[in-house]
């Protein structure tokens, strides 16, 4: 059995220290296979100096080559044919760009063992019959990205009997409507199924906000749940710090905060981050994170902010297995949390521009922009 099946069927998904040698085998596995099918991906670790057995320690995760993000937003390259791979995502498409990854098959039955083991960690899966609003992306055929396909996700946790959606889409584009949520709201309430709440924080909190505005409260029956997922984007001027949001959630929907939970992600790296009771991401088995110095890139200790790398060997579609976001983080020792994992958490303080820092990766950028084969 591959390393990487063993590691996503671990049952315990928050003990990190006693798989530390059964995620530097995956990683070494899923790097040997990219430099086995990515005549890109091959050439980049090569002109890098690097080959898949210098992993031999824990440690040595630090200097696998990581691919920055935006080389997924400007070219598309896969380490099987795009025809045999099941699913394909992309990013949000922040500045007209977008990131193109796959999963494949194998993938897929990881991820589906690491949601299973999340979501009941964190009390998600439930049998009983549920309303969804959906902060989000209607369903459509024309839109690949992941975070919609994340929110639908979420709606099988339990059973759906409606969903909602705050971005809708009509001729051709996604447009707000916020008015038909209102009232959507309004008729679930009336019932006493549990309603849950799945999206952006941002469409969340421009709910709550035109609700208080007109003294609409509707409290939620017993068991609701308020998610949410992906940052403000083009919506950082009104962004808001969580314990505001937290609050409008109680008093217009009368949610209590242990009810609240935000998970974390990347279409680059489509490992399930959820928050803890103390709304921390805490880092699971699946994957590792590196924060890294802004000038040198070199690993810092925790503690520091820096800039977050992201490691993890569930993929082998495309060569994800060491990304550097643009997020600027801190890595917390997981003992200082108080929920009662050791496991370290991950604090993203915001973005920064990669073009604007001088990278280990340029060569990478360099030989795709040359057409290297």
């Amino acid at each position: 059995m591959k390393a990487r099946v063993r590691l996503f069927r671990n049952r315990q998904p928050f003990n990190i220290q006693a798989t530390n040698e059964l995620f530097l085998e995956a990683v070494r596995e899923n790097v040997s296979y990219h430099y086995a099918h990515c005549k890109l991906y091959r050439n980049i670790l090569r002109k890098l100096h690097f080959s898949p057995e210098q992993l031999r320690d824990i440690q040595d995760l630090a200097k696998l080559p990581f691919l920055p993000t935006v080389l997924f937003k400007k070219y598309r390259f896969f380490s099987m044919p795009e025809w045999c791979i099941p699913i394909k995502a992309t990013s949000s498409g922040t500045k007209g760009q977008f990131s193109h990854i796959g999963l494949d098959w194998g993938s897929l039955l990881c991820g589906l063992h690491m949601v299973v083991r999340i979501a009941k960690w964190r009390n998600l899966l439930s049998f009983c019959p549920t309303n969804y609003v959906i902060l989000g992306y209607q369903p459509h055929k024309s839109n690949q990205m992941a975070v919609m396909k994340t929110a639908y996700g979420a709606t099988l946790f339990a059973p759906a009997l409606h969903r909602c959606y705050a971005l809708q889409y009509r001729d051709g584009s996604y447009v707000p409507d916020l008015e038909s949520v209102v009232k959507h709201l309004e008729q679930f309430g009336k019932k006493k199924f549990p309603i849950r709440f799945m999206g952006f924080p941002s469409y969340t909190y421009f709910l709550l906000k035109l609700m208080d505005e007109r003294n609409i409260c509707i409290p939620l029956p017993k068991h609701s749940k308020i998610m949410l997922a992906g940052g403000w984007k083009q919506f950082y001027t009104e962004q808001v710090d969580k314990q505001t949001l937290y609050d409008l959630i109680k008093r217009i929907l009368n949610v209590d905060e242990e009810n609240v939970i935000e998970f974390f992600g990347a279409v680059e790296h489509p490992i399930m981050y959820c928050d803890c009771p103390k709304h921390h991401f805490h880092v699971p088995v699946y994957s590792r994170v590196i924060v890294r110095d802004v000038h040198t890139l070199e690993p810092v200790p925790n503690g520091t902010i820096g800039l977050v790398n992201l490691l993890t060997p569930m993929i082998e579609a495309v060569p994800i297995t060491s990304i550097m976001t643009d997020d600027l983080g801190v890595l917390h020792d997981g003992r200082k949390c108080g929920c009662g994992l050791e496991s370290p958490y991950l604090e993203i303080i915001g973005r920064v521009g990669l073009k604007d820092i001088r990278t280990c990766a340029a060569g990478a950028t360099e030989l795709l922009e040359e057409r290297a084969v």
